[in-house]
């Protein structure tokens, strides 16, 4: 298979995945959908297997939280979404209703930015997801944008009412929308409207005055592009930059401008698509930049020869993945349909579990991840090994922080003034009681990165744990295996688990890095 027939084919794989209404799938069910022989599709799912994209369970295949850098490098490439949605959430605080920022994208506009108001009836709309551009207030208003505002009155659903405005460049062309969203429940679309229209007149003017003053030109030369390209009408280039993940390019290139994939064929023989490794290396590349890169610039970032970038840049516009103005190439929004929106959706137990499963079949001991709750750890996700004597413990489960390693693991964050209002009292003859000393093995913890408690929950019960950090490196959970001691001596742990755990929570982070899960503590 040819360079850019690769790419075009890997491409059409995730798609099918990422839009299939139910995971996981089956390599046959992809076969189906795409119409690409079984050694095709066998070949792509390896090959996005190793970049990490996808995830293999038995037979069954489902997205990896890391299809997301796809998305986020679209997110990445323009200016729009870290540059207008710090207004929109200031809009949103203000109205108290929730705001959306939306995008052109052929016949239909994709969300860039969701904040959302929580409620008994709230909008469940995802960054990234699409809806038809004549039946919301948004894609309304992208397609009359000489329009003052537009209004949906329940065009998409039963209840479900907005009002929209455009929001301009410098050119003066409509870049996006800024919706209020609310429900029948709370006002008519009449009252909706006088309750917001003063403040999103306000915030849209703002927002242009912001693009004005900081849009790229390129930018707007890429938009243009968009409009010309993007297949049923026009709708605007890239949209957005990122700086909620931070971009990585895929595991075999764009390191340094070193291209990785090189190695990976030669590890992985024909098993391994060396050209769409590349061709999803320059998708992720052209994200780095806002405005796009050109040719000889995307080159320099993904170590690949300037052919090869020219062959993966000509696929993606072909696709309507991305655009240019002739000399820069940009990714388009409908980059987003490839995983993004259902992914983002993931919760923070969804996207540990696996991890989490995959410790348990290396250990052999049972494993769990908790969050800090006060002065206790909850069990967000846990997974147990089948033995006669185990560990009773279900998730939602509470204990005492002070006396389980995840929760010296979880106290480290704490300073010493609060440390000082926990009282610890006797679970076990081994507990211990002492403030001082436990204060001395919480920071004992946070130096070495691990707490091992040895029977002071309970007799019987040994477990070690690491830290899981988000992307600042603040901890925001633990992760443990706990044992028997009569099956593991402490040494035991030291050796041969304490490298395994500390793997695993470098795969939450990284995933973690890419969902932006909320952790409820």
């Amino acid at each position: 298979m040819e360079a850019a027939g690769t790419l075009e084919r890997g491409l059409a794989v995730l798609r099918a995945l990422a839009t299939n209404p139910r995971w996981p799938v089956r390599a046959t069910d992809l076969v189906r959908a795409t119409g690409l022989a079984r050694s095709t599709v066998d070949r792509v799912l390896g090959t996005l297997a190793h970049l990490g994209y996808v995830r293999a369970e038995g037979r069954d295949v489902l997205p990896a939280p890391r299809l997301m850098e796809l998305g986020e490098a679209y997110l990445a490439g323009g200016g729009l979404r870290d540059t207008l949605a710090p207004l929109a959430g200031r809009l949103a605080d203000e109205l108290d209703e929730s705001v959306s920022l939306a995008v052109r994208d052929g016949d239909g506009v994709r969300f860039i930015v969701q904040c959302t108001r929580r409620r008994t009836m709230s909008v469940t709309f995802r960054v990234g997801d699409l809806l038809p551009v004549d039946r919301c207030a948004a894609g309304l208003a992208l397609l009359d944008p000489s329009a003052p505002w537009a209004e949906d009155d329940q065009l998409i659903e039963p209840g479900l009412i907005a009002v929209a405005m455009p929001v301009r460049d410098r050119e003066g062309r409509a870049v996006c929308a800024v919706s209020v969203v609310s429900h029948t429940s709370r006002h008519t679309v009449a009252e909706l409207r006088d309750h917001c229209m003063g403040a999103l007149r306000k915030t849209a003017g703002e927002m242009e005055a912001t693009l004005a003053a900081g849009e790229p030109s390129t930018t707007e030369e890429a938009n243009a592009a968009g409009e010309a390209s993007t297949v049923g009408g026009p709708g605007p280039g890239p949209a957005v930059a990122g700086a909620a993940v931070a971009v990585a390019g895929p595991a075999v290139a764009g390191v340094a401008g070193v291209d990785r994939s090189r190695s990976a064929k030669q590890e992985l023989g024909m098993g391994f698509l060396q050209s769409l490794a590349r061709g999803l290396a320059v998708l992720v590349a052209l994200g780095t930049a806002r405005g796009g890169l050109t040719l000889a610039d995307c080159a320099k970032v993904t170590g690949l020869p300037r052919a090869t970038v020219r062959r993966a840049v000509q696929t993606l516009e072909r696709l309507g993945y991305a655009s240019t103005d002739g000399a820069r190439f940009v990714l388009l929004p409908r980059v987003l349909e490839l995983g993004y929106a259902r992914l983002s959706g993931l919760t923070f137990g969804e996207v540990v579990q696996p991890h989490l499963a995959d410790l348990v079949a290396r250990v052999r001991e049972s494993a769990s991840v908790a969050v800090l709750s006060g002065d206790d750890v909850v069990y967000v996700a846990r997974v147990q090994t089948v033995s006669l004597m185990s560990i009773n413990i279900t998730v939602g489960t509470r204990f005492p922080a002070y006396a389980t390693s995840m929760g010296r693991v979880l106290l480290a964050e704490l300073p010493d003034e609060r440390l000082a209002t926990i009282v610890p009292r006797p679970l076990s003859p081994r507990t211990v009681t002492s403030a001082a000393e436990l204060r001395a093995l919480v920071r004992q913890a946070a130096a070495d990165g691990y707490a091992l408690v040895d029977q002071e929950l309970e007799e019987g019960v040994r477990s070690i744990a690491v830290p899981v950090r988000d992307r600042r490196g603040r901890t925001v959970a633990a992760v443990n295996v706990a044992t028997h001691a009569g099956r593991a001596s402490n040494a035991t742990l030291l050796r041969d688990v304490l490298p395994a755990l500390r793997e695993t929570a470098a795969r939450m982070e990284a995933d973690l890095a890419h969902v932006h899960a909320a952790i409820d503590g």
